[in-house]
């Protein structure tokens, strides 16, 4: 059984229509697919350039139910796994021939490659923060130079299949930074030697969102390729370094002050337990260091880099956010200034997306969904390198 036989609602290209829209420039609203959505930043961000969504693929429920609760920007959601789709399949979801444009936009699942999988596969890094933190001088131990198996690695080579398969003009892939690590770059060197071998024009950017007008310092990596041309770089919009000929990089105050009234109070937020006093004195911007000798504190409790840097982080609302994540622990920052956890509408806008967008689910799994989110507005940048492209 195809995947689209699981979704007998969805008609096939030949029974559809491929109108393809134009923008009241004459520009097409070139059709776009949007695999392993999750909470649909990549869709926002494409819809907002003047993009058509035709279709978002998602293969967890509770995401399906969020893009569906925001369904203008996402066209049919569909929910399965990708790698029961075929390059046809994509076209007649996204009610396309064989010859209509088509942008595939996706980020595979980052856990294989993120940072933090770094260190928890031999215990080492553990056992070194132990030892510092008992005043023993011990070597810390390096990386591993090895991936661990993870069967989500190949969900990469997925996605490029579908471009392939589907012919599709264009594409937009996104990953964390450490896809770059040398155990994790013949990953990415793979993807981008079948993407050159097979005829497309592939540009990498490392980019940081907030230089690209989002209330966060979020670091990604992109892949953009097209057929026609050789897409460019998304040149920045803001600096968080003064420069004078761009925006000053939005701030977290900027951002989110208008969501902290009682209108918006969730019980999750409130901070109780071991460490709620010491959180509470950590000054906004800084973390567990402040209860450091390191800092000048004349009782320290903890001894600093002894600890993950985001332990007690707090928001500064005069700067971008730090990374939201997306499976925080008790004790993970950030937190909001006035010492209580974010609330999910400041996460939301944290990432960029528009006033009102609504997220399914229990607090914790909204505070997943917008931690692996692409912002809407860096996607916007991303996509419409590809789209000058293609529609060109």
């Amino acid at each position: 059984m195809t995947f689209l036989e699981k979704a007998p609602e969805l008609r096939s290209a030949e029974q559809a229509s491929s109108r393809i829209l134009r923008t009241a420039r004459g520009k097409l609203r070139l059709p776009v697919v949007d695999l392993f959505a999750g909470a649909g930043g990549l869709s926002v961000g494409a819809t907002n350039v003047g993009c058509e969504v035709r279709a978002s693929i998602e293969i967890d429920e509770v995401a399906c139910k969020t893009l569906k609760e925001n369904g203008v920007y996402h066209g049919d959601v569909l929910q399965g796994d990708v790698s029961e789709l075929s390059g046809l399949d994509l076209r007649n979801a996204a009610k396309l021939n064989p010859g209509d444009p088509l942008i595939v936009v996706g980020g595979a699942p980052c856990q294989p490659f993120s940072k933090a999988a770094y260190w928890v596969e031999n215990g080492e890094e553990s056992r070194y923060r132990r030892a510092r933190a008992a005043g023993e001088s011990v070597p810390r131990p390096a990386a591993p130079t090895e991936a661990r198996p993870d069967e989500r690695r190949t969900l990469v080579e997925e996605f490029w299949r579908l471009i392939f398969e589907s012919n599709a003009d264009g594409f937009v892939f996104e990953n964390v930074p450490s896809i770059k690590h040398p155990r994790n770059r013949p990953v990415l060197e793979g993807f981008i030697h079948a993407a050159e071998n097979a005829g497309y024009f592939v540009t990498q950017v490392t980019a940081n969102a907030a230089d690209y007008g989002v209330a966060q310092a979020r670091e990604r990596v992109f892949l953009l390729g097209a057929k026609r041309g050789k897409p460019l770089a998304p040149t920045p919009t803001h600096s968080r370094k003064g420069i004078p000929e761009l925006k000053p990089a939005l701030t977290a105050g900027e951002a989110i002050s208008r969501y902290d009234t009682l209108d918006f109070f969730e019980p999750e937020e409130v901070v109780s337990g071991r460490w709620a006093e010491h959180l509470r004195t950590v000054p906004p911007g800084s973390n567990y260091k402040a209860h450091t000798a390191w800092a000048g504190h004349p009782n320290p409790t903890f001894v600093a880099e002894t600890r993950f840097w985001n332990f007690l982080l707090k928001l500064s609302p005069d700067r971008p956010s730090w990374t939201l994540a997306a499976s925080p622990g008790p004790w993970t920052g950030p937190f909001h200034w006035t010492s209580r956890r974010l609330r999910t509408v400041e996460m939301a806008a944290l990432q960029g997306f528009p006033e009102g967008y609504r997220f399914a689910g229990s607090r914790r799994e909204r505070v997943r969904q917008i931690g692996n989110a692409v912002p809407p507005e860096l996607a916007a940048k991303m996509i419409e390198a590809v789209a000058e492209i293609v529609d060109h």
